[in-house]
């Protein structure tokens, strides 16, 4: 049996978002930026796909440009605050995605901004009476703080963290990557200036993402070279993937509420399975409250082949992640889960459930599990 419970990482593409798209990959191939009725075509297509997602949003088309994806995007947003806004301070917390994380340490080298990171609590949520204690202290701030971690599943209060930038006149980011399509975003009701999206998180291409630039702030582009997406970066866009991110989207909206009851169904069961089949088990995060429910971190009881875990369960046909999926080649551990004093000489792993995840996939991987951790019992 084949089991995949990393969709965190990446979910596979619907087929109706193929179907889409292999019209355009078969027979749209002309460039947007071509005046002929080719390039008129596809260029159409692109407009049309925007138009179908910011309807979702409920933004302008105006406020949203293309990238390869959710990196890219949270790049473009914290580059374009620093270098175009006139910020020199920041705030973010220790479990922020490496996209954001990286980033605002590189900038912080480059003697650009000064960096501050807001106290979490023992489960990994923000501290908003610490964050709105240091906008009092450093207002006009660039906040990135990410609506739900891509390991723990922790919830943002986003709208509450809009509330208190607003107060202080600071700009916020918030990496919506995890929480895209799994969830309504009116972004006419919340006080944020950039949010983030990559389509293969919700059963779409990869390759292909989207960030919101709020109207009432301008940057400039990270990427030169053309005046594609109205002068904001350049390069041929991504026909095809376009396409499917607003397909990928369409459907999740669409079918949102009977997913979100699917999926939030199946991690329960998990939930009630591992704690009844696997003594010593615990939790990671807001697992059981204010929590994602497409991910379930678990702390599993110390055993000799803590290394090994993943491996094996990687051989017995069940895919899940140790962390994030952009640094599982790395031997360093969690940074999340060191962000939060994890004890990581216990071994943690993230289980990411879809809409196509059965309790059958459950029952094998929690009794792989019990067989790997109850075998000396």
């Amino acid at each position: 049996m084949k089991v995949y419970l990393d969709n965190a990482a990446t979910t596979a593409m619907d087929p109706e978002v193929i179907e889409a798209m292999l019209p355009v990959m078969q027979h749209q191939f002309g460039n947007p930026s071509s005046v002929h009725s080719f390039g008129r075509t596809t260029r159409a297509a692109i407009e049309n796909a925007r138009k179908s997602i910011a309807k979702l949003l409920n933004t302008s088309p105006a406020e949203l440009f293309f990238t390869s994806g959710g990196t890219e995007a949270d790049n473009m947003a914290i580059l374009g605050a620093v270098n175009d806004l006139g910020i020199t301070h920041a705030i973010t917390s220790k479990i922020e995605h490496h996209a954001v994380l990286h980033t605002l340490e590189s900038l912080e080298k480059q003697g650009k901004i000064k960096l501050s990171f807001v106290n979490l609590t023992a489960k990994g949520e923000v501290d908003l009476v610490h964050l709105e204690e240091l906008l009092k202290n450093n207002p006009r701030s660039l906040v990135s703080l990410m609506e739900a971690n891509n390991e723990l599943g922790n919830l943002l209060p986003i709208q509450k963290v809009g509330e208190i930038c607003e107060k202080y006149d600071a700009v916020f980011h918030s990496d919506t990557v995890q929480t895209m399509g799994h969830y309504v975003h009116d972004l006419q009701k919340i006080n944020v200036h950039f949010v983030t999206c990559a389509a293969h998180k919700f059963h779409g291409p990869k390759g292909i993402g989207f960030l919101y630039v709020n109207s009432k702030i301008k940057i400039n582009p990270m990427i030169h070279g053309g005046s594609q997406e109205r002068n904001m970066r350049g390069g041929t866009e991504n026909v095809h993937g376009i396409i499917g991110l607003a397909k990928a989207l369409e459907i999740a909206y669409r079918d949102m509420e009977a997913h979100q009851k699917h999926i939030q169904g199946i991690k329960s069961y998990m939930i009630e399975k591992l704690k009844s089949e696997i003594p010593g088990i615990s939790f990671n995060g807001t697992a059981t409250e204010n929590s994602l429910y497409t991910v379930l971190n678990v702390h599993f009881p110390p055993t000799d082949t803590a290394e090994m875990l993943l491996f094996n369960l990687d051989i017995l046909g069940i895919a899940v992640s140790g962390g994030s999926a952009c640094t599982s080649g790395s031997n360093q551990g969690s940074h999340v889960l060191r962000g939060i004093g994890v004890d990581q000489s216990r071994p943690s792993i993230r289980f990411s459930f879809c809409k196509n995840t059965t309790k059958e996939e459950i029952d094998f991987t929690v009794s792989k599990l019990k067989e790997m951790f109850l075998v000396k019992a």
